[in-house]
């Protein structure tokens, strides 16, 4: 396929690093994780949308031994809370389950399930009650999970070596390599979600070889992500995304995750974004509401412009102009190579049959039955799929959003 790729210069060529970084990381995601689901689906498991996002940065510290919460809390780099969200949420879809320590007498509150009638611990499928003594084991469909994962980090990348050209994925392989090497501090293996995580990291102990391209894509992402947040009152993830589709002139509540390429959960106007904005009814319709930026999201989206082009001057005098230079050029080329059927980075995501994304019924994580909500949610991810296949550079984020109804994936 790759033989009739001819280069379409100057599609990217305008936009910022932490882009390009993100959308690449965003396609390689969806590739990956379409993967995973398809083959969980041929092994019993129909439906399986967890994303690699919570193996690279949690589950693979349980694949050969239990470990207690604190432990991984610890090996995660996370905080405390969101590590006991995402185990309720890995309880509540299946994958593992959580034990008091033999050692502790203290009682573990009971209730009743108000739908199955089982008796499950008070707080049983979230963060609530899960102590840091508690001890984690995979479940037999987590054990199933971490048999397929770590094989699939290879397989991919040798699908885009296939795609692209191994010269290619190589250039790109030592641009990341080039200045993730001289990263200081210890990171996650994946871009984590939540920009409420952590914004603190160890000094870098250890110089790992041969990490996988999701790995380096997000350590670049998240270095320049904690600078920009250090200097920025709005996080990057919201100026990237939902402010930066947003102007004075108001527009509809509901377009807002298509020109995001965002999930309806993860672009929806929360806490976080309602200083930021104006929300009205629509006067020109008998239903919906628009929103447009306030003063206060005018001068975020401002200085989210202004700000993201000092970081890059930064970085070219921290790691080297020509360095970053080549790692433009490296990801640049990924949108520019086009096939006899359009952008070869669109052909990876094309879901496989046996896939939600593809179109195909399944229950939603920790549900039996297709829902209603279930089936909305099949076919946004449907509509977000055909339009990031048909404009990859046009239609990607500009950051990660990873949506926990999505299994945290894109």
């Amino acid at each position: 396929m790759s033989d009739l790729a001819t280069t379409n210069t100057g599609i990217t060529s305008h936009r910022s690093l932490p882009v390009l970084l993100s959308q690449v990381l965003v396609a390689f995601t969806i590739e990956f994780d379409n993967e995973f689901e398809r083959q969980m689906g041929e092994a019993g498991y129909p439906g399986a949308r967890l994303s690699l996002v919570v193996w690279a940065n949690l589950l693979r510290f349980v694949a050969e031994r239990a470990a207690s919460v604190r432990d991984l809390t610890a090996f995660a780099l996370a905080k405390d809370k969101y590590i006991k969200f995402e185990l309720g949420c890995l309880e509540r879809w299946g994958f593992i389950a959580l034990q008091p320590d033999a050692g502790d007498d203290r009682p573990v509150p009971i209730t009743t399930h108000r739908q199955s009638g089982r008796e499950l611990r008070n707080g049983w499928g979230s963060g609530r009650g899960i102590r840091a003594d508690w001890i984690v084991r995979l479940t037999p469909k987590g054990r199933t999970a971490s048999e397929i994962w770590p094989a699939l980090f290879d397989a991919i990348e040798q699908r885009w070596e296939a795609r692209f050209g191994k010269n290619q994925i190589n250039r790109l392989r030592q641009s990341l390599q080039d200045i993730q090497c001289q990263l200081e501090f210890e990171l996650p293996r994946v871009l984590p979600p939540s920009w409420e995580g952590s914004t603190e990291f160890p000094p870098r102990s250890s110089h790992p070889e041969n990490l996988p391209l999701p790995t380096l894509l997000s350590q670049l992402l998240l270095t320049f992500r904690l600078e920009f947040d250090r200097e920025s009152m709005t996080p990057l993830e919201l100026c990237a995304n939902t402010l930066r589709v947003l102007s004075e002139k108001p527009i509809h509540l509901a377009d807002i995750p298509r020109l995001t390429g965002g999930s309806p959960e993860s672009t929806d106007i929360g806490w976080q974004l309602k200083p930021y904005v104006v929300i009205s009814p629509d006067t020109e319709a008998t239903r919906g509401k628009v929103v447009c930026l306030s003063p206060r999201g005018l001068r975020a989206q401002q200085m989210y412009h202004r700000l993201i082009g000092e970081i890059e001057e930064r970085w070219e005098e921290r790691f080297g102009k020509e360095k970053i230079s080549r790692l433009r050029e490296s990801l640049q080329g990924l949108f520019d190579r086009h096939g006899a059927d359009g952008p070869l980075l669109s052909q990876g995501m094309i879901a496989p049959s046996g896939t939600v994304r593809a179109g195909d019924h399944a229950p939603a994580l920790g549900r039996r039955d297709v829902g209603a909500a279930a089936r909305q949610r099949m076919r946004d991810l449907v509509a977000q799929t055909e339009a990031f296949i048909r404009d990859p550079a046009g239609t990607l984020p500009h950051f990660p959003l990873w949506d926990m109804n999505r299994g945290f994936g894109p």
